[in-house]
């Protein structure tokens, strides 16, 4: 019995370390690296830019007044549709004192200078009624009373566009009365009635009353890289997605390039014009964000692979395909048009070559075991 059981004990502790190394044994025994692969298909590649810009009008003007004084009356607000020369604000003159004093000086001298010419005046026309002086000699007294009459309008008129902003004589045409220089939509209108404003002139810019814009002719303006700058021409279509308008594209043309670049953010950008077309179905605001799409190449119906099946080598670009099973070799293609996902093939292989892709872990591709693990991971912690 004593026999029996040392055997047994004997048999089964043989029986565990051969399974023991049996297990150890598959547990270090390396699986074979397995890799998908992947053909070529037909496909369109489109080589793209895109520029970040603002959809603004083409002309745009800046109202500004001619006199300097207080916003009396305004009569058009932001979203108007106003024509050209229709009243726009009407401001009130507060006069300077020193220069209203000048002027009222002025009107006094010259009526104190007319007094006296035309005194001269009528002694000299008696005389010369009576034949005593030649018209030669009548005729400068003549002329030095016509002065002192022109010098006296002028002090008045003077003093009148001082007070009142605008001369009687002068019949409609008032520098009070702000007018549109342009037709078109009021964009802004930055003062309020009670408001101080200043002229425009060689000194100052003046203070702007209302921005007018034709909203019928809009550009899109926008930057785009140094890199890419050199690829783009005048003429070139542009595909224009705005932000505040989903579900529409809009065409436009580019007109114009910048020569000069500037620095922003430590890059260089250049600035860009394109006309857009507009939809009568569709209104765009002013200054409205938009992205353009510029093609710079376009392949339709080729043979292409995705990118990333490239390898490098020297200056060869070759893929791996397979000869056997999981057994691969270098061939050397010739590639074209990337839109930076796919790749134009335009020779070395064809559409039923099987070209060496990701490793497969399982049967699955190894990026998607690793997501899927991660997954895992995520969901033990909560």
């Amino acid at each position: 019995m004593r026999k029996f059981i040392l055997i047994t004990i004997i048999i089964a502790a043989f029986g565990g370390l051969a399974y023991t190394l049996s297990y150890l044994y598959k547990k270090n025994e390396q699986k074979p690296v397995v890799y998908s692969t992947e053909q070529a298909f037909k496909t369109t590649i489109i080589n793209k830019t895109v520029a970040t810009g603002s959809i603004v009008p083409r002309k745009e003007i800046e109202i500004k007044p001619q006199v300097s004084g207080i916003i009396e009356k305004l009569y058009v607000e932001a979203g108007d549709v106003i024509e050209k020369g229709q009243l726009i604000a009407k401001i009130k003159i507060i006069p300077n004192m020193v220069n209203l004093r000048n002027a009222e000086s002025r009107v006094d001298r010259a009526k104190i200078a007319l007094e006296d010419t035309k005194l001269d005046y009528d002694r000299q026309k008696k005389l010369f009624d009576d034949g005593v002086i030649a018209e030669a000699d009548f005729q400068k007294f003549t002329v030095a009373k016509n002065r002192s009459d022109e010098e006296l309008q002028s002090a008045n008129d003077n003093l009148e566009l001082i007070k009142e902003g605008v001369i009687k004589s002068a019949g409609t045409a008032s520098n009070t009365l702000i007018k549109s220089t342009v037709n078109g939509m009021v964009l802004d209108v930055p003062v309020k009635e009670g408001n101080s404003v200043i002229e425009s002139n060689t000194f100052n810019a003046g203070t702007t009353i209302s921005v007018v814009a034709d909203m019928s002719s809009m550009v899109f303006e926008g930057k785009i890289d140094e890199s890419e700058v050199g690829k783009l021409k005048i003429g070139m279509a542009l595909v224009l997605s705005v932000g505040a308008i989903e579900n529409q594209k809009f065409d436009a043309k580019l007109e114009y390039i910048s020569p000069k670049g500037i620095e922003e953010a430590g890059a260089i950008q250049f600035e860009i014009k394109a006309d857009v077309k507009l939809k009568d179905s569709t209104f765009i605001r002013a200054g409205y964000s938009a992205n353009g799409d510029i093609v710079l190449g376009k392949r339709e119906d080729v043979l292409a692979i995705r990118e990333g099946l490239l390898q490098f080598a020297s200056d060869s670009v070759y893929v791996e395909v397979e000869t056997g099973e999981q057994e691969f070799d270098k061939v050397i293609v010739e590639t074209g048009l990337s839109d930076g996902i796919n790749i134009e093939i335009l020779s070395g292989i064809d559409a039923n070559t099987l070209i060496k892709g990701a490793v497969m872990v399982e049967g699955e591709l190894a990026s998607e075991s690793t997501e899927k693990t991660k997954k895992k991971l995520r969901k033990n912690k909560h």
